[in-house]
């Protein structure tokens, strides 16, 4: 195939960014998570336990971080509008999600997570949103029997994933479950917000600056 013209060719760059985007996305986490196997083969070998060497605040150089032994990475956080199609689906189980007052929103962090442990382990319940005033927002509860969308607690055997595979969550835009919060839009004027996840094995959660 010949090169393209200039104007052929940055058209096409433009129309098949979001696709060229998510592939980067997959192969910067499959050379992440393959770094960390091939690490953690080689503790092990050593006779040590296996221990996934991420760290427990993520910056713009650090995808993935450690809450206990579990690795987890924010796909995506974004304020929902009630009133759109794919939005709603978020909100499923929720009564009345369309007459939240005009000072609150809903926020939405999409999560993923891998247990490389090389033990069975369970994916953190607890999360919160603290903002630069330092006020504490709790994840709203949600159904995960209604909501195919919400991230739940999960007991996942060694190198299985939150969400799994074949589900509606991994399947979905963001490929993440869902940790819904009820925020005053006060934030907007209280940023950077800070998404914190707890796990019984640290004394401090594990923090992830969120886009907003």
């Amino acid at each position: 195939m010949g090169k393209l013209p200039p104007a052929v060719s940055a058209l096409y760059l433009r129309r098949n960014a979001p696709f060229a985007n998510r592939l980067s996305a997959w192969a910067r986490r499959g050379a992440v998570l393959a770094g960390s196997t091939a690490l953690a083969l080689g503790v092990g070998a050593c006779g040590l336990a296996k221990r996934i060497n991420h760290p427990t605040s993520a910056d713009a150089a650090n995808v993935y971080v450690n809450s206990g032994p579990i690795t987890y990475q924010v796909q995506i956080s974004r304020a929902l509008n009630p009133y759109s199609t794919e939005d709603a689906q978020y909100l499923a189980g929720i009564p009345k999600a369309q007459t939240i007052p005009p000072t609150q929103m809903w926020f939405a962090v999409f999560v993923w997570a891998k247990n490389q442990s090389g033990h069975p382990q369970t994916t953190s319940g607890q999360f919160t949103i603290t903002d630069s005033s330092g006020r504490v927002y709790r994840a709203w509860p949600l159904n995960a029997q209604v909501n195919q969308y919400a991230w739940a607690p999960e007991r996942l055997a060694a190198d299985d994933t939150e969400p799994a595979p074949d589900t509606t969550a991994s399947y979905g835009p963001t490929q993440g479950g869902l940790v819904l919060f009820r925020l005053s839009t006060a934030v907007y004027s209280n940023r950077p917000l800070t998404l914190n996840i707890y796990s019984p094995q640290q004394s401090k959660p594990t923090t992830v600056a969120l886009d907003l």
